[in-house]
């Protein structure tokens, strides 16, 4: 049983629990959901009831000790109100399908780490929930989690996991990585050889690029459609939403060696080139042609029938151009389009799909170099190099996702000692994550309301597996969580002692879940990855 101060993500208010009372769950117990919250149902009979062996059987509305979910328009989107109260049962009541999920997972967390759980410990055990009324709803719209499934594949199972993570922790955004230099990870029927050819590499570096260690053997994997199908299916009964990326110009290297036509040939062999084995930005960038468009444009009309998100990611960072500054081709077209240069030719790149996908009824969101030489007006940014993106498209009236890379890149490394595996980056603690402030403060009130919200980012060149992946982002991504739902004061003014309070309890969920988080006190024996060098940044990050 826990206590109403162990909840994560904090809630904005709590009543209770009464001395000594509490509503009992057992075989007997009801569940009535009125019309729109069935996915909440659904969830709570196929989770909840499988760890505590509970049917959770329909029953009425007045049944004794009743679970009962309901909708109620007053309250805002995402808000849910929890109540345990004696004589009356449990009731959840949301301003919208999403909000009764939500407080469907507040309900969990109340039973304890046994409600984490696949199947009960004790069959036949009673339940007990304290008398208590929670109320609760987000702060930010768009609270999320970027996963990189390119650079090292996450196969469908581990996504399908990931999502209920996200779930537990009331995050409601998947950002898929699916595509760069090394490996393209959707099936496009029409290009069978991007996944053909461009789903798997011959060997892959381990640790930073820098190292000289290698895994020889072939790493690849790819999604099906139908796998992709199943994936949007299962996180949209979670209110989850997922964000596809594919990336152009740059990070395209799987899928020109699948398709050498793609590239700048009058500069390179393309015919030569294989999908990327190493880490950093690869040279070899897509050729700015029609014909090159036309095959995108076939990629993504695939892509829309997949994923009905309103936005669709294409990337746009970190695209080298010093093929295009080689390529006569590419220096006709600056000429025939009158750009200046080759960061406008960029920018006349991505501006083709943003029209392309306005046209669709969906709209683009990119890395903020998609802002160098302008955007059109319904394009969205997500602000990584740090704040300065986010601030600069805000102010241009374009909505925002904030992630930047010093505060909340969760493969940078979480400590700076010996032990620490594979380290990347800045270290971001536990509580450096817990203090960062996703709308920046000289935003006006109506600039702020172009801030979308808040995404933590989870590269992947040195997380080669589930264990590293959950090692890099729990508990930091609990952190989060929090950081974009909870009404929080100012980041110097955060309770990190009353967080790490009730981290203490959430620990126990994590266990039962079987994340294979960090603990406290540095990561285990099998967690350290002793000799593969990583890439320390020291130093406190700039805050830009």
């Amino acid at each position: 049983m826990t206590s109403a101060i162990d909840l994560v993500p904090a809630p904005r208010s709590v009543e209770g629990p009464t001395p000594g009372g509490a509503v009992l769950l057992d075989e007997a117990t009801a569940l009535w959901a009125a019309p729109g919250t069935e996915t909440a149902e659904r969830w709570l009979r196929g989770t909840l009831g499988a760890a505590l062996g509970l049917p959770l059987r329909p029953g009425p509305r007045d049944a004794p000790d009743c679970v009962r979910l309901r909708l109620d328009d007053t309250l805002e989107p995402e808000a849910y109100r929890l109540s345990v109260v004696a004589d009356a049962g449990v009731e959840i009541r949301g301003g919208d399908p999403a909000g009764v999920f939500w407080g469907a997972q507040t309900l969990r967390q109340l039973l304890g780490p046994v409600a984490f759980r696949r199947a009960p410990l004790r069959p036949g055990v009673r339940y007990g929930v304290p008398h208590r009324i929670v109320e609760d709803a987000p702060r930010l719209r768009w609270r999320g989690l970027m996963l990189d499934v390119a650079r090292h594949f996450m196969p469908k199972d581990g996504v399908l996991r990931y999502l209920d993570l996200m779930a537990a922790h009331k995050l409601n955004v998947l950002h898929l990585h699916l595509t760069d230099d090394q490996g393209w990870r959707i099936e496009i029927r029409r290009r069978p050889r991007l996944t053909e050819v461009g789903s798997w590499r011959a060997r892959t570096k381990f640790g930073h690029r820098a190292s000289p260690l290698w895994e020889d053997k072939p790493h690849g994997g790819f999604y099906t459609q139908d796998d992709i199908r199943e994936i949007v299916a299962y996180a949209a009964q979670r209110h989850i939403t997922v964000v596809p990326e594919i990336d152009v110009p740059g990070h395209s290297q799987a899928a020109i060696a699948a398709y050498p036509e793609l590239g700048n040939a009058d500069v390179v062999d393309t015919r030569a080139l294989a999908v990327w084995d190493t880490w950093g930005i690869s040279p070899n960038v897509l050729a700015p042609t029609d014909d090159t468009l036309r095959f995108y444009e076939g990629v993504f009309e695939e892509v829309l029938e997949l994923f009905p998100s309103e936005f669709v990611h294409v990337g746009g960072d970190e695209c080298l151009k010093d093929q295009w500054r080689s390529s006569p081709a590419a220096q006709a077209r600056i000429a025939e389009l009158g750009l200046a240069d080759e960061d406008q030719l960029q920018s006349w790149f991505v501006r083709h799909f943003d029209a392309w996908l306005a046209a669709r009824g969906r709209r683009l969101i990119g890395w903020d170099e998609i802002l160098e030489g302008g955007l059109a007006d319904g394009a969205a940014v997500s602000s990584w190099r740090g704040r300065a993106g986010g601030i600069a498209a805000a102010r241009a009236g374009h909505d925002v996702v904030m992630c930047p890379e010093q505060q909340v890149y969760l493969d940078h490394r979480q400590a700076d000692g010996a032990d620490e595996p594979v380290p990347i980056g800045y270290v971001r603690t536990l509580e450096d994550v817990y203090r960062f402030e996703p709308v920046p403060t000289e935003l006006t009130p109506a600039q702020a309301r172009h801030v979308l919200g808040a995404q933590a980012n989870l590269w992947t060149e040195a997380t080669e597996d589930q264990a590293r992946v959950d090692y890099q982002a729990f508990p930091r991504l609990a952190a989060f969580a929090e950081v974009a739902w909870s009404d929080l004061p100012a980041p110097a003014e955060r309770d990190f002692a009353g967080f790490e309070r009730r981290m203490r309890a959430h620990y126990a969920r994590l266990d039962a879940l079987g994340v294979g988080y960090r603990p406290p006190g540095g990561p285990r024996p099998w967690q350290r990855r002793p000799g593969v060098l990583g890439r320390p940044i020291e130093g406190r990050p700039p805050n830009r």
